[in-house]
């Protein structure tokens, strides 16, 4: 009975019994589902959605569509704004990229009537001789266009940062020369705005070659402009069609000037102070007060911020003024004097004068912003008081075990206490004799190469040598010796030794990367006593507050640069308060310097930029840049060159270092030519974003591209450690243990660095055990047995700092090619 009850019920499966998991079929479950699941139970993140009022599809789609169509809306409204009458001029210029292109015709094709527009002013830009107002009555647009030479590159990188449109005029075989190709590279490293491509000269070329010459130039513009247009002017049709380009072509926006306003003056004029007692009255020499015209770009100008002078420094205002319109864009007028007697509209001298001025704004002095650059510095901050009775102990002690040394007779004790010795000198000098440790190790491994080298050379091939070179010197004296004089003449021989200096130490540290000679005649533990060793660069701790130097009391620090720069930005936009984009305005700039206008007057434009706040403060600087391929010269840390960073130059001798996510960062000794390098200097506070480009000089007064790139941040506590490597030579070699020598050459050395762990060429890894003898032979254990042709290394480290080299005065450099085309004719005379 039992056997039958167990066999109707079946098999019970027990406890153990395997559970093997579903099959995933890919399928999501359903809402359904997963509420027949839940069965009414909610989770908290969907309360809070409910609680938000999250909107349901079709809601969000039509959010979206209503975002878009804003976007849209905003950008036509500043489109059609740009060169209306609400909106200032369009600021075109004009840049020729090859020596044959002549921009001087373009100028004089576009204002020509059969364009079909107006001259309204003559030289309406200030300190440029070729710039005019144009008025389309056709378009409803106004035009201000300025021919922009190519040989002052930083008045064509100051003008480039303001104008609205570029016309870049290119020959019709090549396109742009060599010195065109380095503008172009400027510009792109600092920010393009919109531009068109114009090509003159090819109505002279039959049809049949036409087609093929714009197509040969087309494929020569795509290599920079691969989405541009190439423009003919040769006609009057053409240049309209080009004015019709420019008006209505999409604008590139550049972050570092549309977040702040802009101004490109138009007039300019110079009122010296009153007499100062003492100074004999005001003069040409002093200050005075700069009233610059023109129209606002950018963001709305206030009167208590500061404004930047492009090459000039930063300055206070006064007031604004609101003077009339010297563009106005009135139809009626225009219309009615154009076809009358065919000549340009001119604006007297005396309308501006006589029509009444109205005050904008006046600077409140309570809330003006300071010029202040630098920090306080307080010397005696931190200091003790009293000294403490070990102190003076120690003093005490230190005044009895003091050295003996030779005085000039007479010398007083305080007196002798100044003199430096030798060995204290090299102390303080660390500095500057870290800087010739690659100079000892690279004029060592020169030295060998030339042993090398002459080891090699046989008497025979000596002999035959000098034979052939009197042959050739025969032959070649009578032909080539004024030539070989007028080429050494065009050389610099201290610039040729400095340039071949540089070279070996570069390549020096290229073979053998931070590695120097520890001295014979001082103690390692003295000329290194600065540096210390890491158990790992990437994790090891490094104070960023220790032992700072004083350049860091002069400077500013945020506790957030980030959040900083959002709040600005964002108080800037908001910020209506002021002369608006597009108004004519009048600034009065006050305690300026007679040079501006000396450079006005010189023929270079005038460009303005109001700061936001804290861009007039000093600190710590970081630009990611890379290093331009037209550059092959080594660049030294610390060296100085040239910056243009946003609307600003200076010069200044900065550090490099490696672009990583740590929180240490490896110094490099030259700029690297294949990766990413942060360039650190002391420099006034800019908000990214901002291009950057950075020049060197020569002796003769030309400035070369060395790297482009971008404004990194601002952050003092940025640790860069300066990294030296000391090398040992296994002399015994045991299982796991080794003799190494040439490290260190005395034994109280050797007990100073003991605790710093040692690495071979080849992967080891070890430490100092104990030291043999008195003369530098030490005892170190390794992970496994050294190879007798491994090198043992020690890493040491430093943190290091930029210097405070900082000149806001940059030299006007001349255009490079001007010299290398006086050498090319010179030969070309001789042959």
């Amino acid at each position: 009975m039992a056997a039958n009850e167990e066999k109707q019920q079946g098999h019970r499966a027990g406890v153990y019994k395997q559970k093997n998991k579903g099959h995933k079929h890919g399928k999501h479950r359903t809402k359904g589902e997963i509420e027949r699941e839940n069965k009414g139970r909610v989770s908290v993140m969907t309360l809070t959605k409910k609680q938000r009022k999250e909107l349901r599809k079709m809601d969000r789609r039509h959010k979206a569509n209503q975002l878009r169509k804003t976007k849209k809306d905003q950008v036509l409204t500043e489109k059609r704004r740009l060169g209306s009458r609400d909106g200032p001029p369009h600021l075109v210029a004009v840049v020729s990229l090859h020596a044959n292109a002549d921009a001087g015709a373009v100028s004089k094709l576009l204002r020509g009537e059969g364009a079909g527009g107006v001259v309204h002013l003559e030289r309406c830009v200030s300190g440029v001789g070729d710039s005019f107002g144009l008025i389309m009555p056709r378009f409803k647009q106004r035009f201000t266009f300025l021919n922009q030479s190519t040989d002052d590159m930083h008045s064509l990188l100051d003008v480039v940062k303001v104008a609205d449109s570029l016309v870049f005029v290119l020959d019709s075989t090549e396109g742009w020369d060599i010195y065109g190709d380095h503008c172009l590279s400027c510009l792109f490293a600092q920010g393009l705005p919109s531009h068109a491509l114009v090509c003159q000269g090819l109505s002279d070329i039959s049809v049949k070659k036409r087609v093929d010459f714009r197509k040969a130039l087309s494929k020569i513009t795509e290599v920079r402009f691969p989405d541009s247009r190439l423009f003919p002017l040769d006609s009057d049709q053409d240049a309209t069609l080009l004015l019709r380009h420019l008006g209505s072509q999409r604008q590139r926006k550049l972050g570092f000037r549309s977040r702040r306003s802009h101004l490109l003056a138009e007039r300019v004029a110079f009122t010296p102070n009153g007499p100062v007692e003492g100074s004999g009255g005001g003069g040409p020499s002093g200050l005075g007060t700069l009233r610059v015209s023109g129209y606002v770009r950018g963001r709305a100008l206030h009167a208590n911020r500061l404004v930047h002078i492009s090459g000039h420094g930063d300055f206070q205002l006064s007031q604004i003024d609101a003077p009339p319109d010297p563009l106005p864009l009135n139809l009626t007028t225009v219309r009615a004097t154009k076809p009358g007697r065919g000549r340009d509209v001119e604006m007297q001298d005396g309308d501006e004068n006589e029509a009444p001025v109205r005050v904008l704004m006046k600077a409140d002095p309570s809330s003006r912003e300071s010029l202040q650059v630098e920090a306080e510095v307080d010397p005696m901050d931190g200091e003790q008081t009293w000294p403490t009775e070990q102190e003076l102990l120690d003093a005490e002690e230190a005044r009895k075990n003091k050295r003996v040394m030779k005085v000039p007779k007479g010398t007083s004790d305080y007196q002798a206490t100044w003199i430096i010795n030798e060995d204290e000198e090299e102390e303080t000098d660390e500095e500057s004799s870290d800087d010739d440790d690659g100079d000892d190790l690279m004029d060592e491994a020169m030295d060998g190469e030339d042993e090398e080298g002459h080891s090699q050379e046989t008497d025979s091939q000596a002999a035959s040598e000098d034979e052939e070179e009197e042959e050739e010197e025969e032959v070649c004296s009578t032909e080539r010796g004024g030539a070989d004089q007028r080429y050494d003449d065009n050389i610099d021989e201290a610039a040729e030794e400095e340039g071949l200096k540089r070279y070996r130490e570069a390549r020096s540290h290229e073979l053998f990367p931070d590695e120097v000679d520890t001295p014979l005649d001082a103690p390692a533990r003295i000329r290194f006593q600065r540096y210390r060793g890491l158990k790992s660069f990437r994790s090891s701790p490094w104070d960023p507050m220790e032992n700072l130097p004083l350049d860091y009391s002069r400077i500013f620090q945020f506790q957030s640069f980030e959040r900083t720069r959002r709040r600005i930005l964002a108080e800037a936009a908001a910020d209506e308060d002021g002369a608006m984009d597009g108004w004519y305005v009048t600034l009065h700039i006050i305690d300026v310097p007679f040079s501006v206008m000396e450079s006005v007057q010189s023929g270079k434009p005038l460009v303005l930029v109001s700061l936001l706040p804290h861009e007039q403060k000093m600190s710590v600087m970081h630009l990611l840049v890379q290093r331009h391929p037209s550059n092959t010269e080594p660049i030294k840390t610390k060296e100085e060159l040239v910056f243009h960073c946003g609307f600003r130059r200076f010069r200044a001798s900065p550090i490099f270092s490696q672009h990583t996510t740590a929180d240490k960062h490896k110094m490099e000794r030259f700029l690297k030519p294949d990766a990413p390098t942060v360039v650190s200097v002391y420099a006034p506070i800019t908000f990214p974003p901002a291009g950057v480009l950075l020049f060197k000089q020569r002796n003769d007064g030309v400035q070369d591209l060395v790297a482009t790139g971008s404004l990194l941040s601002c952050d003092p506590r940025r640790v860069v450690l300066k990294r030296i490597v000391l090398s040992g030579h296994p002399f015994k070699i045991n299982r796991r243990s080794a003799v190494v020598r040439y490290m260190f050459f005395n034994r109280d050395d050797i007990m100073w660095f003991k605790p710093v762990e040692l690495r071979t060429k080849w992967g080891r890894r070890g430490h100092i055990k104990d030291a043999l003898g008195t003369h530098g032979h030490m005892k170190c254990v390794f992970d496994n047995q050294l190879r007798s042709q491994d090198t043992v290394l020690m890493n040491l480290y430093k943190r290091v700092y930029p210097r405070w080299t900082f000149d806001p005065y940059v030299p006007p450099q001349l255009p490079w090619f001007k010299k290398e085309v006086t050498i090319a004719m010179d030969d070309l005379d001789m042959e």
